[in-house]
């Protein structure tokens, strides 16, 4: 199975928050051939860490994931004009939608803490579903 690592599970991670041992140990559990990072994703959280002024950190990440097998993934224009259709089907924000978008054409699992996707056919899982699935594998 592929996942797309929702920005809010980067977060947790980067910047040691409450889920943050859930969050290594996903990364830690998948094989990082398995795990996609949207362009949007990289975006906000570079967004974020500077606004933070944690511009090392955002630098650390990026080598780090440059340095990896995640997967980086975009969309194209014509993906963005879906993109809006799908925003108003599951009455979703921007972000949101974006992530869905990129799991629906690279057809990977949504991996976020964001109920939100809970109501689209999509759905989500988190980090800890993701590691208590592969540890009954």
């Amino acid at each position: 199975m592929k996942y797309l690592a929702d920005t809010n599970v980067w977060l947790e991670l980067l910047l040691g928050r409450e889920r943050l041992d859930e969050c290594k140990a996903f990364f830690q559990n998948v094989e990082t051939n398995s795990i996609a990072i949207s362009e949007f994703s990289l975006y906000s959280i570079g967004i974020i860490l500077c606004r933070l002024n944690k511009e090392e950190v955002f630098e650390d990440f990026l080598d780090d994931i440059a340095n990896s097998f995640i997967s980086k993934i975009k969309l194209e224009i014509e993906d963005i004009k879906y993109l809006l259709q799908i925003k108003r089907k599951y009455n979703l924000d921007f972000d949101d939608a974006y992530q869905y978008v990129v799991a629906e054409k690279y057809n990977l699992t949504i991996i976020s803490f964001d109920s939100d996707f809970d109501r689209t056919e999509l759905k989500r899982k988190t980090p800890r579903e993701v590691i208590e699935s592969e540890e009954n594998r």
